[in-house]
């Protein structure tokens, strides 16, 4: 995957977003800081109820911010922006959803569902040109324009995800979040969509944010790879980098759990548990986040940083 070196795309500056009431708030998404190149994939993986979704949906202005900022193509786009920048990030940036039922209109056919996009942004089109927009994505998603005419149960699993990324690729966006497009399908299934995904983005040069649990899809799909636990990063780096020299035990415990397709491997592996009272920071002396070596930030005190650096 071709990556624009240093031309930052997506900018997110200390993230927090909170539920609840402001007496008792529940805390999601905290002091989250990323950057995603234009070009790449960059990967958000974490157990679930771990912010992963918040923090996709809190970029798409979904849910509201309780501080930090969203930068997007040079412009901020987090809090109180102009209609026109509203516009402007609904046609640009979109979103695929890890249930390709529940985010299809069961009552409207796929026409209707692909031209969604379309119809909000207030596009002034023929029925012409809309039908051939929508005859062009369906087509880039390897599905015949007369699906058109079809309903969502009409299809199965994968077809079915194939219609959500052509809603996304109706408006031509540059960036795309993907929330586990592909944890709903079937394993043969899964695969397809991936290369499916990794096509589109080198003809079309889309950038993803790729939301998952499973670091073994990660690898095949990402560029870099940010982990993400109880609603903080703990670890970021380059895919292979991550794999190689895992340094936060987190992560070391999300790789150990990642299945191996070599049986004697997968009985002698060692399955590592996460105990995050073994950390060495207190309330006087929070963790820092800081880059241990070249694209490799991890999350810890200073003395688990300076160990992370020795094990380099």
């Amino acid at each position: 995957m071709s990556v624009t070196e240093n031309e930052v795309l997506v900018d997110v500056k200390d993230l927090c977003v909170d539920f609840g009431s402001k007496r008792a708030p529940f805390h999601a998404v905290r002091d989250v800081s990323f950057q995603i190149y234009k070009g790449e994939t960059f990967g958000l993986v974490g157990e679930s109820g771990s912010g992963k979704t918040t923090i996709g949906r809190a970029i798409i202005r979904i849910n509201p911010i309780a501080s930090g900022e969203v930068w997007f193509q040079g412009k901020k786009i987090s809090g109180r922006i102009s209609r026109e920048l509203d516009q402007e990030v609904t046609r640009k940036i979109q979103m695929i959803f890890q249930d390709p039922m529940a985010s299809l209109n069961e009552r409207a056919k796929v026409d209707y569902i692909v031209s969604e996009g379309l119809y909000a942004q207030g596009m002034k089109l023929s029925e012409e040109e809309r039908q051939a927009k929508v005859s062009r994505a369906l087509s880039a998603v390897g599905l015949l324009p007369e699906f058109a005419s079809r309903f969502p149960h009409e299809f199965s699993g994968g077809q079915r995800q194939r219609i959500g990324i052509a809603r996304a690729l109706i408006l031509d966006p540059a960036f795309i979040i993907a929330d586990e497009p592909i944890s709903a399908l079937d394993v043969s299934i899964r695969a397809q969509v991936l290369n499916l995904m990794s096509q589109l983005q080198k003809e079309r040069g889309l950038t993803y944010l790729f939301i998952a649990h499973d670091l073994s899809v990660m690898r095949f799909i990402c560029d870099r790879i940010a982990v993400i636990y109880k609603g903080q990063l703990q670890e970021l780096a380059g895919a292979e980098q991550l794999f190689a020299h895992p340094l936060h035990p987190y992560t070391q415990a999300l790789l150990s759990a990642v299945p191996q397709p070599d049986p004697i491997s997968e009985r002698k592996k060692k399955l590592i548990v996460y105990d995050p009272s073994q950390h060495q920071w207190s309330e006087s002396e929070p963790p820092l986040w800081e880059e241990v070596e070249p694209g490799h930030f991890v999350r810890g005190s200073r003395r688990e940083l300076d160990r992370y650096r020795a094990q380099l």
